[in-house]
């Protein structure tokens, strides 16, 4: 499929069966980009976990799964909705560029309405330009207070 063009891809909630195929994505995702990773058991335990209680929801994208989403929600301090953190996303390197990435990023802002949220947060790498000219198309910004504000840094440590 060439840029641009809608994406033939069927995108749904993650169940507990899936959990081994959406590791495996996360595995990739961390040994492309040179992090550590726990095994796909591991992660496809901890997934398991996760789908099982009420605020992690995970999106996959194609048969066999090409990309997914991990959203968590949690409620908010400033009003009564609750905030979205989108913590992982991943398309694999043979997909993108093919519109997946746009596709599971709308529905999953979509399921973060449906639960409720008013917000949504994620962090990535200042070098990912290609992450970062998608999350600015969906309409996500870096800059405090608007497009002359000052830049937002996102912060972590091991505890």
């Amino acid at each position: 499929m060439k840029k641009g063009h809608s994406p033939v891809v069927a995108i749904r909630h993650a169940a507990l069966a899936d959990s081994h195929a959406a590791a495996g994505l996360l595995h990739d995702f961390n040994t492309e980009f040179s992090f550590p990773t726990p095994g796909v058991e591991n992660l496809a335990r901890r997934i398991r976990l996760l789908l099982e209680g009420e605020d992690v929801t995970i999106l996959l994208a194609g048969q066999p799964p090409c990309g997914l989403a991990v959203m968590r929600l949690r409620p908010s301090i400033w009003t009564d909705a609750l905030d979205a953190y989108l913590e992982e996303f991943y398309v694999a390197k043979p997909n993108r560029g093919e519109g997946i990435g746009r596709a599971l990023l709308e529905m999953t802002m979509t399921a973060a309405r449906q639960a409720g949220a008013k917000r949504m947060e994620l962090g990535t790498s200042e070098t990912d330009v290609a992450a970062r000219r998608l999350y600015e198309s969906c309409g996500f910004t870096d800059r405090e207070g608007g497009p002359d504000g000052p830049m937002m840094l996102f912060y972590e440590r091991d505890l």
